[in-house]
């Protein structure tokens, strides 16, 4: 089996998270244990979940079955949820938490985040001071949110004093949202890329430009737009079922972009998003 060395990036808050991690976004509660457990064989120590998708259940039995809910394994391992829109407020993300944890068979999680802003019924504030208390109490390590632009960050730092280490946004290389990743990278919050290829829409994009500049390092286009995540610093959690594209996607480390092949990528960037907007929005 080969080995991945997955470079790590550290947060404001001093964590250190493993810069490429696996997504379940979209895998069923039955299937996602073997989908874990498969990536945790190959080498994945990061694990990116979220109450919303319905699996925290099939996630803990796979970290149960691999040896990774205690001990040095469970050291070596980051595991990321999420709160389900509906639960935000004090009261609520006290007990969804009390419920997540168990679903994982864990004691604490490496990052809880909020999953959308939903500025339209905005509790971030209140829901943060739950957070906050989860990681008085260590069962937290680190606070993140999802898809919160600018506007939302300043009026939550306003609320409780604090920014997120991590923001978990839509990035990819045709919707790059250079304004939020520079606030971002100004108040010192850590960019995660979800949908990191545009779930594969990407790979195709402009007009052959990744396929050739994959076939010049004689690797695959997937390869070549998580190589452009991973030099430009970005946290990444590609999600993929299979055992060879999991290896694939950890196996970034044996070429590097030209120059002017990651110019080439940055000038890919669009209007559209692949998703939803997050002033519109709310999952789960």
């Amino acid at each position: 089996m080969a080995t991945f060395h997955t470079p790590m990036v550290t947060l404001s808050d001093g964590n250190l998270i493993p810069q490429i991690g696996l997504g379940v976004l979209r895998i069923d509660d039955e299937g996602v244990t073997s989908v874990v457990e498969g990536a945790l064989e190959v080498g994945y120590r990061h694990i990116d979940g979220a109450a919303g998708y319905n699996n925290e259940a099939g996630v803990g039995r796979a970290l149960r079955n691999a040896g990774f809910t205690q001990g040095e394994h469970r050291k070596n391992l980051w595991v990321t949820t999420k709160l389900r829109d509906s639960e935000q407020g004090y009261d609520s993300a006290r007990k969804a938490f009390d419920r997540q944890l168990s679903l994982l068979q864990l004691d604490y999680v490496d990052m809880y985040m909020l999953h959308w802003p939903t500025p339209f019924d905005w509790r971030s504030g209140e829901t943060w001071k739950a957070f906050q208390e989860f990681r008085a109490e260590n069962r937290v390590r680190t606070l993140g949110v999802c898809n919160f632009m600018p506007e939302h960050l300043d009026r939550l730092y306003e609320e409780t004093g604090e920014y997120p280490a991590v923001n978990q946004i839509e990035l990819h290389p045709t919707w790059q949202q250079r304004e939020v990743v520079e606030y971002c990278k100004a108040h010192g919050i850590a960019v995660e890329a979800y949908s990191p290829m545009a779930r594969g829409a990407d790979l195709n994009a402009g007009n052959g430009t990744i396929e050739r500049i994959a076939a010049a390092h004689g690797v695959t286009p997937a390869q070549v737009i998580l190589r452009w995540h991973i030099e430009n610093g970005t946290i990444i959690i590609p999600k993929s079922t299979h055992a060879e594209r999991q290896k694939q996607n950890l196996d970034l480390f044996g070429f590097a972009l030209a120059p002017e092949e990651h110019a080439a990528i940055d000038a890919l960037d669009g209007p559209t998003r692949a998703g939803h907007d997050p002033m519109t929005f709310t999952y789960a």
